[in-house]
């Protein structure tokens, strides 16, 4: 004869009243907690909140609070805008997840309000290199906003940009090229297409086809 097992498991399953330094929240429940703080009067106390606690929480409430930001984000990016110093060092974290949310967030904060991200440059440019691939990819993509949203950025950008091209992969390559050149004017927009072009016979043919097509010219690459 068997004796059931009784179960110990206390914790709540409700996730809806989670705040930084509680209890953890999955991904439904940051969406839930999210939600609950888009209801309220004034979010922003909230939203400031969570951004410490990304930033300077334990490593589990950080990852929860990064996701809480996710949620917010894709439903009122302009609630996010005041934590763009925050999403700035945070595109270099050792957090996976932090660094997921502060690339998503800096291109949309760079779209509703760049020049709070222009003010940032200097960080998010010594960052690229050490940055992993998802916050490379969110830096090209914030730095693309910022030069479709004023040519003045191009001058301060063109390096970074240029280094970016320079040395991606081909599959990257074909998304960044698609983003960036269309962002860049006049001289700026030549010498980036000219990289890209120049790097069309060292990349596989399959990337290169597509690179050329997008820049309607035809391929001329050697089979090896």
């Amino acid at each position: 004869m068997t004796t059931k097992k009784k179960s110990t498991k206390t914790e709540t399953t409700d996730d809806s009243a989670w705040e930084p330094g509680t209890k953890k929240a999955s991904s439904g429940g940051a969406a839930a907690v999210a939600r609950k703080i888009l209801t309220e009067e004034s979010p922003q106390s909230q939203i400031a909140e969570h951004g410490e606690t990304m930033m300077d929480g334990p490593r589990t409430a950080a990852t929860q609070s990064a996701r809480v930001l996710s949620e917010v984000l894709s439903e009122k990016p302009e609630l996010v805008v005041p934590l763009v110093a925050k999403f700035a060092k945070g595109i270099s974290s050792s957090n996976k997840r932090v660094v997921q949310t502060s690339a998503d967030a800096l291109p949309a904060i760079a779209r509703i309000a760049p020049a709070r991200v222009a003010r940032q440059l200097d960080v998010l440019k010594a960052s690229f290199e050490g940055a992993n691939e998802v916050g490379k990819d969110g830096l090209v993509r914030t730095f693309a906003a910022l030069c479709t949203a004023s040519v003045a950025y191009q001058k301060r950008l063109e390096p970074v940009l240029t280094f970016a091209l320079k040395g991606t992969d081909g599959k990257t390559l074909l998304a960044w090229c698609q983003i960036v050149l269309p962002a860049l004017k006049g001289e700026p927009h030549a010498r980036a297409r000219a990289v890209v072009e120049g790097r069309l016979n060292l990349i596989p043919r399959e990337y290169a086809q597509q690179i050329a097509d997008f820049l309607g010219i035809k391929l001329r690459l050697r089979y090896r």
